[in-house]
């Protein structure tokens, strides 16, 4: 156990504890840095810092999660509540931007370490052309980063949601640059997609915490439509919930529509996928794996002593040439 002491015994207490490490203790703790990915070997060490990545289940765990799952999906919804929940889906979203505003999933910090391939290469002629496309704006959290790193003039972002009132947030940011940026409302389960640019023209498509929103009878749908926009060799990048995430462990009785898809308290719908059947979505519409990756994390809450686990699936598709 740590000893109680001043805060300059304990600066030293630390140094010397930790001596054998070349992590950084950063003010806020978000993740131990200096040392590659944030892996847990000491579990004496957990709460050193908010964040550890690529967390092993045992078999204990796994069960734990699979009886949680299986204790909250065992009663559904009826069919008119389900199809309530999806035909209103826009309006449950309008209702959930008109109270964050701009304030939800601010933070993606993690968004070009994840994915590079958003940020300028530097190394190429910056005049060159490039498209990208995200499914699922929201207020900008994705769009603004690109903008705001990227001095390509030839740059153009694109931008869909449902939501209308995201759309008008967006736009009324500061940082918005209709010079570059072209946003719009779009229902993306639509048979054919009404968007201001050609098939077979967007370089990359993002999808981040999009798909699991939408009815899983309609997912393949929105695949295939991104496959059609897609340039040859272009890339479609995505992240979302994973399977046992513990936002689906949480969830209490009588809010699941289907299997793996529930209604949280505001309305709005969330799927949780498993490794496999994002590998079987994409691969079907003809996009080619270059990565698909299930990031099981431990975040803690050091003042309350809490441990949470999260799930999420990262994958990297491309059409091919």
């Amino acid at each position: 156990m740590m000893p109680t002491c001043s805060n300059t015994t304990l600066g030293k207490y630390l140094q010397r504890r930790f001596a054998s490490k070349t992590w950084e203790h950063t003010r806020l703790r978000k993740k131990p840095s200096g040392a590659g990915d944030r892996i847990l070997t000491d579990a004496s060490e957990v709460f050193q810092f908010n964040a550890w990545d690529h967390v092993q289940w045992d078999t204990e765990q796994e069960e734990a999660a699979q009886a949680a799952v299986e204790k909250n999906s065992t009663v559904k919804m009826s069919d008119d509540q389900r199809e309530r929940f999806q035909s209103d889906a826009p309006k449950f979203w309008n209702s959930f931007y008109g109270i964050h505003d701009n304030g939800f999933f601010k933070d993606r910090h993690w968004l070009l370490t994840e994915f590079p391939e958003l940020a300028p290469n530097e190394a190429n002629d910056k005049t060159q052309a490039r498209s990208i496309f995200e499914l699922g704006c929201g207020v900008g959290n994705t769009i603004f980063p690109i903008l705001e790193l990227s001095s390509e003039t030839q740059l153009r972002v694109y931008g869909c949601d449902f939501s209308e009132r995201a759309i008008e947030i967006l736009r009324s940011q500061r940082q918005f640059d209709a010079k570059r940026c072209e946003v719009f409302v779009m229902d993306a389960t639509e048979e054919q997609w009404q968007v201001p640019f050609e098939e077979n023209s967007q370089d990359i498509i993002v999808m981040i915490f999009v798909l699991s929103a939408i009815e899983p009878s309609k997912m393949q749908r929105v695949l295939e439509n991104c496959y059609r926009y897609l340039k040859p060799g272009g890339l479609l990048l995505f992240r979302d919930y994973g399977r046992y995430d513990l936002a689906q462990l949480r969830f209490k009785s009588g809010k699941c529509l289907e299997d793996n898809f529930y209604v949280r308290g505001d309305g709005t719908m969330v799927y949780f996928f498993t490794e496999q059947e994002i590998r079987d979505m994409f691969s079907k519409t003809g996009l080619k794996e270059e990565q698909l990756i299930v990031d099981r994390r431990l975040q803690v809450n050091r003042g309350r002593g809490l441990k949470m686990y999260r799930v999420w699936i990262q994958t990297k598709f491309r059409k091919p040439l």
